[in-house]
């Protein structure tokens, strides 16, 4: 459950949108948004499965361009909370042999959440990289955060997340992920 390996687990970024982000506190937007790239970037070079979802994009806008830029995949279109809701999603996950899922996104306590506890109930390990998923309000962000540990989901960093899946020194991507660290 603690273990990640990068061919059985797949990060999903929920919902970091042109209209959303407005929303967010600008300094905790800033970290996200980093790390969520640093996420991305490490998933390309490690060849790890991303997915990318919009929520209701026509209302809430696409995916900020400076996540946009570094995505190989079409973003996921849904109106439900939970990825869960969008059986193209859950189809992907499936087909791909995936056991693991790494969220970041937004917003903790209402997106990220209910996709957790949907990915759980199926079955699926999940792991929250917590710099990685913000709300408007720090309260909601950390009682999501909190909401989700209980539930089975286990709490972690972006950090710990790529180091995890190189997993040493002087194996494929280690030079690469840790300049994405820097």
């Amino acid at each position: 459950m603690f273990r990640l390996e990068k061919e059985t687990t797949a990060f999903v970024v929920i919902d970091i949108q042109e209209r959303l982000v407005k929303a967010m506190d600008p300094d905790v937007l800033k970290k996200v948004t980093d790390n969520t790239a640093r996420l991305i970037k490490g998933a390309n070079i490690l060849g790890v499965k991303t997915l990318v979802t919009q929520q209701y994009t026509k209302g809430l806008g696409a995916t900020i361009p400076e996540l946009a830029e570094h995505l190989k995949c079409e973003a996921i279109e849904k109106t439900s909370f939970s990825c869960c809701g969008e059986l193209s999603f859950v189809d992907q996950l499936k087909t791909s042999g995936i056991k693991t899922v790494v969220l970041a996104g937004m917003e903790t306590h209402v997106c990220v959440l209910q996709t957790a506890i949907d990915l759980l109930e199926a079955g699926y390990t999940v792991h929250v990289a917590a710099d990685a998923v913000c709300s408007r309000a720090k309260f909601n962000w950390h009682t999501g955060l909190g909401f989700m540990e209980k539930a089975g989901a286990v709490i972690t960093v972006t950090e710990t997340v790529l180091f995890q899946l190189v997993g040493g020194a002087g194996r494929e991507g280690f030079k690469e992920i840790s300049g994405l660290i820097k």
